[in-house]
């Protein structure tokens, strides 16, 4: 056992310093980017005004931070993009669910699919806009558009490559489809559920921001787009900066999410 305990401890330190290594070296590359960012806009080789720079980009987040305006387009995107985003799992999972459930509506309707998620969905923001108003609830339903078709397509696929071997054993056991959909079909399908997630909140936040760029006058699509029309190129950049580390911060919030739910489901 004592032999076994030290291997185990060799290979988990050297698995930490392989994350420090990792981790150590992601720092590095993002602060030499700004390094060099910074030193090409102070020395001219890139034209300050057009490009911006990190020193401009944090005076120009720390002056908009003390009137709190920052804060408040933060928010509204923060709000629209999770919202949207917890729309679009729960009727992901209603229609999916309701498509394995009746065979013959999902052979119907999965063309129709197909079409509406190859839709370039920054067309149908403005008739959203059109048809709904100019307001919140439309920059939601624009982000919910670009992700939603895709997710039913892919869930649904997860559902259909479920081992039918267990499928059979339930049935043989005496159990219902509900006990199928229960038991089997949707904790075999949560690392694709997962999956799919990662994917969906970049795309959410892509369609809020799309939204906010036609019928928003808060949050950091109008930020995006209102400071290129008066080339104030400084708000663009540090929007661009902070959707980043949103993004970031959204994914690794659900892959810490789909770690626990895994660990769960396998008892550990």
């Amino acid at each position: 056992m004592s032999e076994i305990s030290i291997a185990q401890q060799k290979f988990l330190l050297s698995q930490k310093k392989h994350r420090h290594i990792v981790t150590g070296s992601r720092l590095l590359l993002f602060l030499l980017f700004l390094a060099l960012w910074e030193g090409a806009a102070q020395t001219g080789a890139i034209d300050p005004f057009i490009f911006s720079s990190p020193s401009k980009v944090l005076l120009c987040a720390y002056g908009m931070a003390l009137d709190h305006s920052l804060f408040s387009h933060i928010g509204v995107t923060l709000f629209e993009t999770v919202a949207s985003f917890a729309l679009v799992l729960l009727v992901t999972l209603a229609i999916t669910i309701l498509l394995w459930f009746h065979k013959r509506l999902s052979e119907t309707l999965e063309p129709y699919l197909v079409i509406l998620n190859s839709l370039p969905k920054s067309a149908l923001a403005p008739l959203l806009i059109v048809w709904l108003g100019a307001n919140y609830k439309t920059i939601i339903i624009t982000g919910m558009s670009v992700a939603i078709f895709g997710s039913v397509l892919s869930l649904y696929t997860s559902f259909q490559a479920v081992d039918p071997e267990k499928i059979k054993l339930i049935y043989t056991l005496g159990g219902k489809k509900y006990h199928v959909l229960t038991k089997v079909i949707l904790p075999s399908s949560i690392p694709a559920l997962f999956s799919i997630l990662k994917v969906n909140i970049g795309l959410c936040l892509v369609g809020v921001i799309i939204g906010e760029f036609i019928a928003s006058r808060q949050g950091l699509g109008y930020l995006i787009i209102y400071g290129s029309q008066v080339f104030k190129l400084d708000w663009v950049i540090m929007s661009i900066v902070i959707l980043c580390i949103l993004a970031y911060g959204l994914y690794s919030l659900l892959s810490k999410m789909e770690r626990l739910a895994l660990s769960r489901t396998q008892g550990v």
